[in-house]
């Protein structure tokens, strides 16, 4: 690709809310989303701002498992305080078809936030939860009674309203049901 195939790309994608600031920079600003997009000389970055990193801290090793095996070409990076989601390419190499999916992948990371990474976390919490009741013999019917214990107790924390803990005891119930049948003790212990 050349700047002007990259000018010309960006503004059949994303029409006037692209821009290109001479000589080797563009930038898309639109709702949500703001994309850079910046030539040195041989790589072409496109970056997005996903969150500060302040934020972010929580999450940094599902932040590592994604670039390991989830986010495909784009990368979770750390820059001046923010967490970003970057592709980098080698501009002479790259085409068009490549620069779409750059866009898209991007697009996807700022759309999941820091959404997603708190799901993985919850969802290796909930994992060890159903692990922890298979080994003491409990079945799933059991290990929802006693979390619904925990929050009349107030062993989960204050829940405030009676709504707000039917709400989260149904989001316990269905993350339990639906993890339930993934986890295979024998597997967890060796």
């Amino acid at each position: 690709m050349t700047p002007d195939d990259v000018t010309a790309a960006l503004q059949e994608k994303f029409g006037e809310a692209a821009t290109f600031s001479p000589p080797d920079a563009w930038q898309v600003e639109i709702e949500e989303m703001r994309l850079l997009v910046i030539s040195s000389d041989p790589w072409l970055r496109l970056m997005t701002p996903i969150a500060p990193m302040e934020e972010a801290k929580a999450f940094r090793a599902q932040i590592l498992e994604a670039n390991f095996a989830q986010t495909q070409e784009a990368r979770y990076a750390t820059h001046q305080g923010i967490l970003w989601g970057l592709v980098q390419y080698d501009f002479e190499s790259l085409g068009k078809p490549l620069f779409g999916r750059a866009i898209a992948q991007l697009t996807d990371l700022k759309a999941q936030g820091l959404k997603v990474l708190f799901y993985r976390i919850m969802e290796a919490q909930i994992t060890q939860i159903i692990t922890d009741a298979k080994l003491q013999g409990l079945s799933l019917e059991a290990t929802i009674r006693k979390q619904d214990r925990f929050y009349s107790e107030g062993v989960m924390g204050e829940m405030g309203e009676a709504d707000y803990q039917q709400k989260a005891m149904s989001a316990w119930r269905n993350q339990l049901e639906r993890l339930w049948p993934t986890v295979d003790v024998d597997k967890a212990n060796r």
